[in-house]
């Protein structure tokens, strides 16, 4: 079967040095990986030059698949290459092609040769593929061309050491790469033993944690907690949800407290949750903590927090939304439902959801710690709440799929009893009023925009 080829380029307003530079820096490829695609990068060595090599399993249906792919034809400034040794193709050869466009300017050429496997067969699976490059290359140079965006809006950022909380959840997989991204350092909580210099032991609950070893930072993200709808809200855990958030918090500060060198800023993560059921009043920071089990536990959870300004550390509570992205949350366990058409809005579908696309919420982190208007709580919410209802046809259209099943309030009482109350069936109409005062940049203000984005269906037109 002969070669197969694929190409695809963008136009970047930034030089071509630039650009090429982005693609060098640590963690590069976990940032180019689309949140709908399994991938593990299981080792890697020696960057993109010549003799790099990267080893990776990714998923293909109910199967995984080893990739190891070895760097060629490196010229700096100009491209690189990316062969397989081995894996799901039968040939496959990347080139990454940076051309100058006058000075300011680049354009960015991705070039795929590629011979499918199975001899004639695997020309039945040709159009399958060519759709799915089609879409990870879409995604792909928008989060880079983003990025690009983002860096530039904050001018020279010196390189900075970050220490990260729950670095291996949801928001933290994403979050990591993109502070690597952008030239800076992470070192990482872990509750195992340290594998890397990168690594620094914890027990969040029980209260060890020694920074001593890290000696100097400059920001410290902390996102680690009990997974809120990973179960049924009986008492043990009730009480889980709550420890792993006041008791983690408390040691994460003592442990701050006691560095000779202390960080800049505290950011961290908080839920909209803090606010209970609103109904249709349009919340902001100012607004006070409502009721229920959530709201006791945010607010508990952000006094820990606010104990590290007696330091002189500037503490960031960032009270998120629903975080889209199908790599986990609401959104991956919805995913299964709409597509096999069987979606619908969730009660009477009129409670407000706040809503963040995975990116923005990334990007309100690192904006967090960059710009002092950030300080106290903060909304990490996009700008246009929905209703349920609304967010079920959105889905549904994105997908193309009917949204005609609405779920009963007394089945989802049934299924998840209080925690559907304060989770599914809650209001929370929240606007991000402190990160729009702080100016900043949303790259999904509209959910259809957000969710074709994560979900690499079609694009609609980016707001001017």
């Amino acid at each position: 079967m002969s070669f197969e080829t694929f190409s695809k380029s963008i136009s970047v307003r930034h030089p071509a040095d630039a650009v090429f530079a982005w693609h060098e820096q640590p963690c590069a490829l976990e940032r180019l990986t689309p949140p709908w695609e399994q991938v593990e990068i299981l080792e890697r060595s020696g960057g993109i030059k010549n003799g790099g090599r990267v080893a990776l399993r990714t998923k293909m249906g109910p199967f995984w698949s080893r990739w190891d792919v070895e760097h060629r034809d490196y010229k700096e400034r100009k491209q690189f290459c990316d062969f397989q040794v081995r894996g799901p193709f039968a040939a496959w050869e990347h080139v990454h092609r940076f051309e100058a466009d006058g000075t300011a300017d680049c354009t960015l050429t991705d070039e795929i040769r590629y011979k499918l496997p199975f001899g004639p067969l695997g020309r039945l699976g040709g159009a399958f593929v060519r759709g799915k490059l089609d879409r990870l290359f879409d995604y792909r140079h928008a989060v880079m061309r983003d990025d690009l965006e983002l860096a530039t809006r904050y001018g020279a950022v010196r390189s900075m050491r970050f220490l990260v909380s729950g670095a291996s959840g949801l928001i933290g997989r994403a979050l990591v790469p993109f502070l690597l991204s952008q030239g800076h350092e992470v070192i990482r909580l872990v509750r195992h033993e340290p594998r890397n210099a990168d690594e620094v032991f914890w027990d969040p609950v029980k209260g060890v944690l020694d920074l001593a070893p890290v000696k100097v930072l400059d920001a410290v993200i902390h996102l680690a907690g009990e997974n809120v709808a990973g179960g049924s809200w009986t008492a043990t855990r009730r009480e889980a949800i709550r420890a792993s958030r006041v008791l983690g918090t408390r040691t994460l500060v003592t442990a701050v407290d006691r560095l000779r060198h202390r960080p800049f800023v505290f950011v961290t993560a908080s839920a909209t949750g803090f606010y209970g059921d609103g109904a249709d009043r349009i919340l902001s920071e100012d607004d006070k903590r409502g009721t229920g089990f959530l709201a006791e536990v945010c607010e508990a959870w952000e006094r820990e927090a606010a104990a590290a300004r007696g330091f002189g550390i500037r503490v960031v509570k960032l009270r998120t939304g629903v975080v889209l992205t199908p790599a986990g949350g609401a959104l991956a366990k919805l995913l299964p439902m709409f597509r096999a058409g069987l979606g619908g809005r969730l009660g009477n579908g009129r409670q407000w959801m706040s809503w963040i696309s995975i990116d923005d919420l990334v990007g309100a982190f690192y904006h967090a710690v960059l710009d002092q208007r950030c300080s106290g709580p903060v909304n990490a919410v996009a700008p246009e709440p929905v209703t349920n209802a609304e967010f079920a046809a959105t889905l549904a259209r994105v997908l193309r799929r009917p949204a005609i099943l609405p779920v009963p309030k007394t089945a989802l009482k049934l299924a998840f009893g209080a925690m559907a109350d304060e989770t599914l069936l809650a209001s929370a109409r929240v606007k991000p009023a402190r990160l729009l005062a702080a100016q900043f940049w949303f790259r999904h203000e509209r959910l259809e925009q957000a969710l074709r984005h994560v979900l690499g269906q079609q694009r609609v037109p980016r707001r001017a």
